[in-house]
């Protein structure tokens, strides 16, 4: 059985322009991702929201994942707070099967991102838990926290992002995704 390692953010510092905290929203998304990967017989663990990141990627590294997904939302510079809109989805630049999972959810998370053609492929050897996790990594910055329509998207989608990213682990292991 393949097992994935879930990272929501544990970054409740980070605030939604309108309410909440991007811990609160990531660990919803890794919440209803659960019920979607037992069902496609996908085991996996996750962080726990007080760890900080050192310790989730020992965490990650102390067992033997088939991948690690960190799952954020995203906030703009001060000078651009509140105008940007879209997705991330980076992967270490030299990890085939990094870039083979980005790949996947970024074809799964085109359809249902209000914005289809504002997703995109990152390459990134800065990103500590695509750069230090065992298994191959993938973060997503599901969209701008900092953008009223983004982040009410976010809010209103819980289940439809939870739902596309575990479609795309059930894709990557090449499983017959299956709903709860």
């Amino acid at each position: 059985m393949p097992k994935i390692y879930l990272s929501p953010s544990a970054q409740e510092f980070n605030h939604y322009v309108d309410g909440g905290n991007e811990e609160y929203y990531m660990n919803l998304i890794a919440d209803a991702m659960e019920p979607y990967l037992r069902a496609s017989g996908i085991d996996f663990d996750r962080n726990q929201p007080e760890m900080p990141l050192w310790k989730i990627i020992n965490d990650s590294n102390a067992q033997d994942y088939d991948l690690h997904l960190a799952i954020h939302s995203n906030a703009s510079p001060e000078a651009q707070a509140g105008k940007n809109t879209g997705v991330q989805i980076y992967y270490y630049p030299t990890s085939a099967k990094g870039k083979r999972f980005a790949e996947i959810i970024d074809g799964n998370y085109k359809p249902i991102y209000r914005e289809p053609m504002n997703t995109r492929l990152v390459p990134s050897s800065t990103l500590a838990e695509l750069r230090r996790t065992k298994a191959p990594a993938v973060l997503i910055e599901t969209a701008y926290h900092d953008n009223r329509e983004d982040a009410k998207w976010i809010r209103d989608n819980i289940d439809t992002i939870a739902r596309s990213l575990a479609k795309s682990v059930a894709q990557y292991f090449n499983l017959e995704f299956r709903e709860p």
